[in-house]
């Protein structure tokens, strides 16, 4: 049998004009649920590139401006248990697009007063990050 490990996900959440943009969910885990862009961290690469590379793979927007939001240690999915870095950026450049059909029904842009529902774990995590400044969450302690 396998070891189970935690993997590394890099979320970003993206400002344009006071709204962000959040996508449907399909695939793997969240199905349904609304999430910002983001993916797995690859072998030896930095946080500022993996977040470049999953919304370049995931919607084909340019962002600048990257930044540290939180660090949190995700198990609401179990058996998948990701150590999750959210970043944040502002909006540069292009029109969102469904890149990976099979894993995203849409993109939309979202004021931070109307948020969809349901959201993802780690995207939750994100806007009470941004609104209240906490920067830390550790498994079912939030």
């Amino acid at each position: 049998m396998e070891q189970q490990k935690p993997k590394v996900g890099v979320g970003i959440m993206i400002i344009k004009d006071g709204r962000t943009l959040l996508g449907k969910r399909k695939s793997s885990h969240g199905a349904g649920e609304y999430a910002s862009p983001g993916g797995h961290l690859e072998y030896l690469e930095s946080f500022e590139d993996c977040a470049k590379r999953e919304i370049r793979e995931e919607c084909g927007l340019e962002v600048k401006n990257i930044r540290f939001q939180f660090l949190a240690n995700i198990n609401q999915y179990a058996p998948k248990h990701y150590v999750h870095i959210g970043l944040i950026a502002d909006f540069k450049s292009g029109e969102p697009k469904v890149l990976e059909p099979d894993k995203l029904e849409s993109w939309d842009w979202y004021e931070f007063n109307q948020l969809p529902e349901p959201m993802f774990k780690s995207c939750r995590l994100s806007f009470d990050s941004y609104q209240t400044g906490k920067n830390y969450y550790d498994l079912n302690n939030d």
